[in-house]
């Protein structure tokens, strides 16, 4: 994994499929479109002689989960936070988007 430094922005930049699922996991356990994102806290020290390994606690509420939901009927489903748009046949699954199941809309 590559990470960049810019100021006081950080990017990560995967080098498989492993790091790119474990970056997507790390990415979808921070964000929460709908509530506050949680944050990463460093914990004790970073050492690279002693353990090149640095560790940090992810603090924050964390979302209840979502049930299942899939699509009664077929058509478009909105998730009304952000605007963006499936269309889905009946008895896929409903994603959820920014936090919440998207919607139908007709």
């Amino acid at each position: 994994m590559e990470i960049r430094i810019d100021k006081n922005v950080v990017e990560f930049s995967p080098d498989s499929d492993t790091e790119t699922k474990q970056l997507e996991d790390l990415w979808r356990l921070i964000v929460d479109c709908a509530r506050f994102n949680r944050k990463m806290v460093p914990i004790g020290e970073y050492i690279p002689s002693q353990r090149n390994m640095a560790r940090f606690v992810i603090e924050g509420e964390i979302s209840e989960e979502l049930p299942d939901k899939f699509a009664d009927r077929e058509g478009r489903y909105v998730c009304l936070t952000c605007n963006k748009y499936v269309v889905l046949k009946q008895g896929e699954q409903v994603p959820i988007c920014c936090g919440k199941l998207m919607e139908f809309y007709d």
